[in-house]
């Protein structure tokens, strides 16, 4: 039986006010409900906070959080003679960014405060210092996979 060829990628447009690919991206899985224009005042209103509270561009401290919350490695399930293991793996570049971005805004969604650009200004300045919950949520991914480092030779 033959497999079906993979799904194209569409191509991303950059947004408008950093002309940045990565920041529609965000957006994108920042949206609910296919409301765009209000994801984009949401990541807007939380840069804008950031830069006025840390005194920093707040774009780049994105970056950083973005940067900061990127695993390099995850433990993916693999059935082996009737037990469950743990196997350590890398993550490939177009899934890390997944993954970052997934982290930092279902945290800021379980933070509590006002709006949402307030929990997600939050969100971002703490994994940019390397805190808060997508943070240790990277760390926890890094120590599962040192941990069952011992079942690497299976490999998924």
């Amino acid at each position: 039986m033959m497999r079906k060829a993979q799904a194209k990628k569409l191509p991303l447009a950059p947004d408008g006010r950093f002309n940045d690919k990565l920041v529609t991206r965000f957006i994108n899985n920042l949206m609910w409900d296919g409301k765009k224009s209000t994801a984009i005042n949401i990541f807007y209103d939380a840069v804008d906070k950031i830069t006025k509270v840390t005194g920093e561009d707040g774009y780049e401290v994105w970056k950083k959080a973005i940067a900061n919350v990127t695993p390099a490695v995850e433990v993916r399930s693999r059935r082996i003679g009737g037990a469950t293991f743990q196997i350590p793996a890398e993550v490939r570049p177009d899934r890390k960014i997944s993954l970052s971005m997934k982290w930092l805004i279902r945290y800021s969604r379980e933070r509590n405060g006002r709006t949402m650009a307030d929990k997600l200004s939050n969100e971002i300045m703490s994994a940019a210092k390397g805190e808060g919950a997508a943070f240790k949520k990277k760390e926890d991914t890094h120590r599962m996979a040192e941990a069952n480092k011992a079942f690497s030779h299976f490999k998924v």
